[in-house]
């Protein structure tokens, strides 16, 4: 991939990477991952006449790290979108969302749906709540199975003291954990991994988590909001964290749904299969942009 340039945006720089001209598409990366994981989509999207835009979202990578852990709000993540939006000068676009990247897109297409044309989210539904979690009592209660990490993630410095002991194996253990395809990386690429967290830490992308209460409260206005864009939701059959039958029902809250079901895949969805990612991406831009 090209080196970034950084963007002004929202108070803070963004490091942007994009490829191609034409509709502008937004790609949004999730935990712990960076815009290097739409690697394989950009070059896609722009052979296919799109412009596609990528950036490390705050806290990770080249982007700016803010300190305080309410600064990781969802509404300040969907600010820094709609801040790279508005000094790129684009009205609207098609957001492409995976993992925490697929909160922001459907915060984002609920709070600013004029900005929002298009809406596609890898693995993670919609099911009347933008935000994405539960709140932190009930995981702990009801869902320790799934997202007893989301518990562990809690403490400042807790993970932090972990990752430094090992960066490469703590990450390891996150890539590999819940992937269909453990060679879904070269070794290139997990290095690039490796130096970027090591430089940057891991304080800002765990922080993001530290606020799921607080995002639920800030948010609790859009409860049920509909998702008006036409919108295309992908399952995996091997995410053990988002398993495909959560997408079950989602038409209750966006009536103008696709969903599309990837086989042999797990949670690294574009890196794991990117072909078929990038045929169905390709593929529905087409038709609604």
């Amino acid at each position: 991939m090209p080196h970034p340039r950084l963007v002004d945006a929202n108070g803070i720089q963004l490091a942007v990477t994009e490829a191609g001209e034409g509709a502008p598409v937004v790609l949004v990366h999730g935990f712990p991952e960076l815009a290097y994981s739409w690697r394989h989509q950009l070059p896609a999207l722009a052979n296919a006449g799109l412009r596609a835009i990528a950036y490390d979202q705050r806290g990770y990578g080249e982007s700016s790290k803010p300190e305080p852990i309410e600064a990781y709000a969802i509404t300040a993540l969907v600010d820094d979108l709609i801040g790279l939006l508005d000094a790129e000068e684009i009205d609207s676009a098609a957001l492409v969302g995976h993992d925490w990247g697929s909160i922001v897109v459907w915060s984002a297409a609920v709070m600013f749906p004029e900005r929002v044309s298009t809406v596609v989210s890898l693995n993670v539904p919609y099911r009347g709540w933008c935000t994405g979690f539960p709140s932190i009592d009930f995981i702990e209660e009801h869902l320790v199975d799934r997202f007893g990490y989301v518990l562990y993630f809690q403490e400042p410095g807790r993970v932090e003291k972990s990752f430094a002991a090992d960066p490469a194996r703590w990450l390891k253990r996150s890539y590999q954990g819940v992937t269909a395809n453990t060679e879904f990386q070269t070794e290139d690429d997990f290095a690039f991994y490796v130096d970027a967290f090591t430089a940057g830490g891991i304080t800002g992308p765990v922080n993001y988590y530290r606020n799921i209460d607080a995002n639920i409260e800030a948010t609790a206005h859009l409860k049920d909001a509909a998702v008006s864009q036409p919108t295309l939701m992908v399952t995996t059959e091997y995410d053990p964290v988002l398993p495909a039958s959560l997408a079950e029902g989602m038409d209750r809250w966006v009536p103008d749904l696709r969903i599309a079901h990837i086989e042999n895949c797990g949670h690294w969805t574009q890196q794991e299969q990117p072909d078929r990612v990038n045929e169905l991406l390709t593929g529905f831009l087409a038709k609604t942009g």
